[in-house]
């Protein structure tokens, strides 16, 4: 059987500013702790990340696993599509419609994270949705979206769809698909998904145990985001529901133990 090797490339590190260097560091990393965490589903999902100052983003090149992912393979791509560099790679066009849609219209937003886990996309199936069950819930019911399924997102239409369904959300369920989350950085859409993704995992079991469920009130679901806002901000941060800085050093430092490389 022969073995199919990645093509040799040489670090981008020289040949690109300091900043689109460290969101390529940074969203190689992301790909990495997705494949980590076992969110991934082979090579048909994506991250993104906008490369600060620029309309520009960046996503994975289309057929390479997640941890095979690194800093220098990271394709460029302008808001219609096209490559900015010189690449072998092409990139998935369903993955360039989901995200171009969102970054062509959400400049607070660095980085869209989809996935389809089987727990995202259990929950998705639900008429009632993700429920307030867990304190997990709570940081994503204050920022939540629906954008019913359309079939596989090759239709370039189904933007303005999904534009306006997500609105100034951060977290999305995408029926009988799977989950989405944005953040202002590759560090808070991570943070975003991984309490989606959590969230989504818990309210599967509990509902596995064939029992009556308690949910959250909305009174205190209200009062604990206004509390976490409030905290953020007296720590120095801004009013985040969840500030994926807090993580992000030490995800990284997990990271070079374990799946060391996404730098090169």
């Amino acid at each position: 059987m022969a073995i199919h090797t990645l093509p040799e490339r040489a670090s981008l590190r020289d040949r690109v500013s300091a900043a689109e260097w460290q969101a390529r560091v940074d969203l190689a990393a992301c790909y990495r702790l997705v494949s980590l965490y076992r969110w991934e589903d082979l090579v048909y999902t994506h991250i993104s990340a906008k490369i600060p100052g620029t309309e520009e983003f960046l996503i994975n090149p289309y057929g390479l696993m997640f941890d095979e992912i690194t800093a220098s393979n990271l394709v460029k791509v302008d808001l219609q599509g096209n490559k900015l560099q010189d690449t072998p790679y092409e990139i998935n066009p369903a993955g360039f419609i989901i995200h171009g849609a969102i970054h062509e219209v959400r400049h607070d937003v660095g980085c869209v994270l989809h996935t389809h886990t089987a727990e995202g996309i259990a929950v998705s199936m639900q008429k009632q949705g993700l429920r307030p069950l867990s304190q997990q819930s709570i940081f994503i019911l204050a920022s939540l979206a629906y954008h019913a399924y359309e079939g596989v997102a090759l239709d370039v239409d189904e933007k303005v769809r999904l534009q306006q369904d997500l609105g100034n959300n951060d977290f999305l369920i995408l029926p009988n698909h799977g989950l989405l989350t944005c953040g202002q950085t590759i560090a808070d859409a991570f943070l975003h998904m991984y309490m989606l993704q959590r969230t989504c995992e818990i309210q599967i079991r509990a509902q596995s145990c064939g029992v009556e469920l308690e949910e959250i009130p909305q009174a205190v679901l209200d009062k604990t985001i206004a509390l976490t806002r409030e905290m953020n901000q007296r720590m120095g941060g801004v009013t985040k529901n969840l500030d994926g800085d807090v993580p992000w050093p030490a995800l990284l430092r997990r990271l070079d133990r374990v799946m060391p490389g996404y730098r090169d």
